[in-house]
């Protein structure tokens, strides 16, 4: 007789954090929960069925999930989400990340989210990862405990066989639904679970136990290149960004291990080959002079001389625009992601406020000639991005301000509050 299956320590919780069970209602959270409601818990534990109407059979699921709950005294919610099924990861991608978001929006600071991944799921997610050509980090799989959402996303099963928990489920009497997708081998991982292990632990009777062992490895991996990724960012970090100079003399390997991590860290997924090989080309040998820009992931990556930054995806620069400032008034509205002008008092003529369109020239408070906008942007190390977004103030033909950077001898002081998403600062000043 197989013996009793136990749960390893719950991990250290605020004393009024709540622990969540993603409860399906089939075996696997049905054993998880069962062992929970033993855990002396009381009411901070709860059960959360999502339910994501991909299927008929699913309707009947939160009846039965209300059943379990109720015989076991576990409070329980239910969340009904809506699956994109034009999903470029598929229908499976698309409801895990569906799930994933309702369990998270239940949390609060400190919670723990418990799910029921046991060994033979990590044996799958590998050779799944591994047939997709992920790297280090990706072999690491599911890690036993990680940070999620505000709280801690927490799996107790994954030192344990599928089987283990079935065996489990039989000798408790506990009740649980099947999920005709597990059994439709027109899902990647129900065709790798129907047709590729067994055969798999067929010849080799160990195999589940041994891809385990070796996402073991690739964790232990996976926290060395971060560690020297860490190394090598105190090094590159420069102007909230990376310096150019730094990343060219670091090795191949090197180089693309710390942009993971600094991408990663900013909280973007993480870079694939192709878009490390198109940053390399593009924008790491790009000239000095050149300001080129790479998407990705909502974000922009772009090259001011001699530092990579990342930034939020820039809304369309304004062109063409008049701006009048109305009288009596002390602030004026600009257009999206520019932000506001301020003054101290209200105009006593007539203002306008345009964007650069090139050929500007002032004379700053205390210059004795007038300067191009373009050579005063160039020496005060003002990006590109940032100089065709900042508002310049006019008084009929007459350029009066740069605002937040330069005003002329008889122009008011201007403050310009931006309100670009994500641009440091420090890319905002003058770097004399």
């Amino acid at each position: 007789m197989s013996a009793a299956l136990q749960l390893p320590p719950l991990p250290q919780l605020p004393k009024a954090a709540r622990v969540w069970v993603a409860f399906s209602g089939g075996c696997d959270s049905t054993v998880l929960l069962q062992l929970l409601s033993q855990a002396g818990l009381g009411r901070r534990l709860r059960a959360v069925h999502v339910h994501h109407g991909l299927q008929a059979a699913a309707a009947d699921w939160p009846a039965h999930c209300r059943r379990v709950c109720r015989r076991l005294g576990v409070p329980l919610s239910l969340e009904s989400v809506t699956v994109d099924r034009r999903h470029p990861g598929g229908t499976e991608a698309a409801a895990r990340e569906a799930r994933y978001q309702a369990l998270g929006a239940l949390m609060a600071p400190g919670d723990c989210l418990v799910t029921a991944h046991h060994r033979d799921d990590q044996a799958e997610t590998l050779l799944l990862r591994l047939l997709r050509g992920t790297g280090v980090a990706g072999m690491a799989g599911m890690q036993p405990l990680t940070a999620f959402g505000p709280g801690w996303l927490w799996r107790p099963l994954l030192d344990l066989p599928r089987h283990a928990l079935r065996e489990h489920a039989h000798r408790q009497g506990l009740e649980w639904v099947e999920d005709p997708h597990n059994r439709d081998p027109a899902y990647a991982r129900s065709w790798l679970r129907r047709e590729v292990m067994p055969r798999l632990q067929q010849r080799w009777p160990q195999a589940a136990e041994s891809l385990a062992r070796y996402s073991r490895h690739a964790a232990e991996a996976k926290g060395l290149l971060a560690e020297l990724a860490q190394i090598d960012l105190q090094i590159a970090d420069v102007a909230g960004g990376l310096s150019i100079r730094v990343l060219r003399e670091l090795s191949a390997a090197r180089r693309n291990n710390l942009l993971r991590h600094w991408l990663e860290r900013a909280g973007r997924l993480p870079p694939p080959a192709a878009l490390l090989e198109r940053l390399e080309r593009e924008l790491l040998a790009a000239r000095p002079d050149a300001t080129p820009r790479l998407p990705h992931d909502g974000a922009e990556l772009r090259r001011y001389r001699d530092v990579l930054y990342l930034l939020p995806a820039l809304p369309p620069a304004p062109k063409g625009v008049d701006l009048a400032w109305p009288p009596r008034r002390r602030e004026l509205a600009l257009p999206a992601g520019c932000g506001r002008l301020q003054l101290p008092r209200a105009p006593t003529r007539p203002l306008i406020v345009r964007f650069s369109a090139g050929g500007e020239e002032l004379r700053p408070v205390g210059s004795k000639h007038r300067r191009s906008l373009k050579n005063l942007f160039q020496e005060a190390g003002i990006p590109v991005w940032i100089r065709q977004r900042t508002p310049l103030v006019y008084a009929g033909k007459e350029l009066l301000a740069v605002a937040g950077f330069w005003r002329a001898e008889k122009s008011p002081e201007f403050t310009w509050q931006h309100e670009l998403p994500g641009v440091p600062a420090e890319l905002c000043q003058p770097k004399h």
